[in-house]
């Protein structure tokens, strides 16, 4: 299996915030086939779970906006759906995020940033979660139906229920550079 690491960008993309929906008039918004989803697997832990940052890099040749939650959930080696799709975590409004295009990785600037809660599936009993190993993650970029794949194995839950995922608003992230 890919580690997910692997899928870090060659570029990344530099991203502004603009203050609102009326300063991004007249960008698109960020298709998915324009966009290289991928997840900072150094994660932060904590008591009962895990937050990572899943970031979207836009590798469309112009401009694009993002706003809103993004749609995750874990899936199989199949790619079918195991358990719940994340729940919205509402502790940051939704803003308009503008990825630029053509800026190197090397560059200190901004990127569009989600962070993903990853709850242990340990802490649900078996009976209702029925542990099992996910091979990694659906993405659906906010406001779209098509979805791209992430390798990334974890703890899951195999049957609908219980919460393991839980994604807040696109916001805009530091690109470390």
């Amino acid at each position: 299996m890919v580690c997910a690491a692997a899928l870090v960008p060659v570029t990344a993309l530099v991203a502004t915030a603009s203050a609102g929906a009326a300063a991004a008039a007249g960008t698109p918004s960020c298709k998915t086939s324009g966009l290289v989803v991928w997840l900072d697997t150094k994660g932060n832990g904590s008591a009962g779970g895990t937050y990572y940052n899943l970031e979207f890099t836009n590798v469309s040749g112009h401009a694009c906006t993002l706003r809103g939650y993004p749609g995750v959930s874990a899936v199989n080696l199949a790619g079918q759906r195991l358990g719940s799709a994340a729940s919205r975590n509402n502790a940051h409004t939704p803003v308009v995020v503008t990825l630029a295009s053509g800026t190197t990785a090397n560059m200190a600037g901004t990127l569009a940033t989600v962070v993903l809660k990853i709850t242990d599936a340990g802490v649900y009993p078996p009976s209702t979660c029925s542990p099992v190993t996910a091979a990694g993650l659906r993405v659906y970029p906010p406001g779209q139906t098509a979805s791209k794949l992430i390798p990334f194995p974890f703890r899951a839950c195999s049957q609908a229920g219980p919460l393991i995922l839980h994604v807040e608003a696109v916001q805009k992230g530091i690109y470390p550079g």
